[in-house]
């Protein structure tokens, strides 16, 4: 849909905009086709419809502010929804703790790759904040994924062409699913792992 829409644009601010909107809308958490919006901006410069430069700069600007804002939206109100006393508070507050520990550990790389990855470029800014990673240590992450992934996504999708949107999607979702993958594989193990305290 974004990419109809940016595609019978005529080449004026108002295409910039809407790019703008789809990544920022995107980044702060709704599932918007942010990344689709930049291959298509990035295929229209490449026929002289846009601006490349323009295009990447307002993407990279409006990655960075909506994720800001996804990580304020999870550090006051999806950490208070999961900290709050009631059902499952028990198991609410383990996973906090987990995950702040992740967050302590790999905070910095989670933000800066899930700028690449289909369902944690929705999300990575919300759990960032949820699990209180520190706003200046979240603001350099995320500032820096912002901008490779701007200028990686829009250079290929610039040289690539139409090709580029099946290679990021495909890509992504690959990756994704090996993340997952890896991911059960370590809860099964620390699940059944005859040496911990909670399998005895």
């Amino acid at each position: 849909m974004s990419a109809l829409i940016l595609i019978t644009l005529p080449a004026t601010r108002i295409a910039y905009v809407l790019l703008a909107l789809l990544i920022g809308g995107e980044s702060a958490g709704i599932p918007l086709p942010g990344e689709t919006a930049l291959i298509t901006g990035s295929i229209l410069a490449s026929q002289g419809k846009l601006w490349l430069p323009l295009v990447i700069i307002a993407a990279a600007s409006a990655a960075i502010v909506g994720d800001n804002i996804g990580y304020e939206l999870g550090r006051h109100g999806a950490r208070r929804l999961l900290s709050r006393p009631g059902r499952f508070e028990d198991r609410r507050q383990a996973f906090l703790e987990r995950g702040e520990a992740f967050f302590e550990r790999h905070g910095g790389k989670t933000v800066l790759f899930a700028r690449w990855l289909p369902f944690l470029r929705v999300t990575a800014a919300w759990l960032a904040g949820a699990n209180h990673m520190p706003w200046p240590r979240f603001f350099a992450w995320n500032a820096l994924g912002g901008i490779s992934w701007a200028i990686s996504v829009g250079v290929f999708a610039y040289l690539a062409g139409h090709l580029a949107i099946r290679i990021f999607h495909d890509a992504g979702y690959v990756l994704l699913a090996l993340i997952a993958l890896g991911l059960v594989s370590l809860v099964l193990w620390w699940r059944f792992d005859p040496t911990s305290a909670d399998y005895q």
